[in-house]
């Protein structure tokens, strides 16, 4: 069991390390790709071929996935010929982990040998113009509880992974932004792709009315309970990152308003979007080969 001071300096070296060197041991796939998915969106690790799965009880040092709709497994395989390993659900604050735990799969994700990461969340939407079944492309982030200092990268840095004070201006790529719209234009997605600002809170109670105000005078499309955590470890340890925000339920704004967000609406939006998501991210990958030498 790790102590608190051995949790806070980085999750561990060694720890991470023992994790990808166990799971390398156990499957022939060393991956380039790393894909992360959301509430809902769990089907993307079924278009994997020859797939080799992992239960998360069963990985040494990994948390274990508490929330209805994600799947708690690690499955590697390959798409297009790429060399893939996905999450079939994630980790999130309210879960009680800390938050360097939760972001620990990033690390080992690293260690493994991934160059790219591809993230998916379900979201709710702020802006005004979106709608439900939308699909946002994140081009920037809001890190609520950084604000409040809790940061993954927070306590002693290990130059290992990454530098002390990793720019962040350029968390999402510009290059992998532009290939999710030329891809999307393809397959005809043009009438419900968005792009814009995500806002990360803790969770788990969805938010009030004066919060999603808020939330949207700062500058921010859609808000959700994940994602960006794990954004600020991929590129802390130098991996290129994209992340895509379906937006499954409209944040209530008005005061006379008689909905309420529930995760049911979340698991159903996902359903119903993700056929075409999982087209979008499997040509993606496809093309990913001729970007590897692009800039981070």
């Amino acid at each position: 069991m790790l102590s608190m001071s051995e949790i806070v300096s980085g999750d561990n070296y060694q720890e991470c390390q023992a994790t990808a060197d166990w799971l390398l041991s156990n499957t022939q796939v060393q991956p380039r790709v790393g894909i992360v998915c959301g509430s809902g969106l769990g089907g993307l690790a079924e278009m994997l071929k020859d797939p080799q799965v992992f239960k998360y009880s069963d990985i040494p040092n990994f948390p274990k996935s508490t929330v209805h709709g994600h799947a708690g497994q690690l499955v590697f395989g390959t798409l297009k010929g790429k060399p893939c390993v996905c999450m079939q659900g994630r980790f999130h604050l309210y879960e009680g982990y800390p938050i360097q735990k939760i972001t620990l799969p990033m690390r080992v994700f690293k260690l493994m040998g991934v160059e790219t990461v591809i993230l998916t969340n379900a979201a709710g939407g702020l802006n005004e113009e979106y709608k439900v079944g939308d699909v946002m492309i994140i081009k920037d982030h809001i890190n609520m509880p950084g604000f409040a200092g809790i940061n993954p990268l927070a306590g002693p840095n290990d130059d290992r992974f990454g530098v002390r004070f990793p720019c962040m201006s350029d968390a999402y790529s510009r290059e992998l932004r532009q290939l999710a719209h030329d891809v999307a234009a393809e397959l005809g997605y043009d009438d419900f792709l968005r792009e814009g600002v995500y806002c990360v809170l803790g969770g788990p109670s969805f938010e009030t009315i004066a919060e999603c105000r808020l939330l949207h005078r700062l500058g921010a499309d859609a808000v959700g309970m994940s994602t960006v955590h794990e954004v600020i470890i991929a590129r802390h340890a130098g991996m290129r990152c994209f992340a895509l925000s379906l937006i499954s339920n409209r944040a209530v704004m008005d005061y006379d308003s008689q909905e309420k967000a529930n995760h049911e609406e979340v698991l159903e939006t996902g359903r119903q979007r993700s056929k075409q998501l999982e087209k979008l991210v499997y040509t993606m990958v496809a093309r990913l080969e001729q970007n590897y030498n692009n800039s981070l």
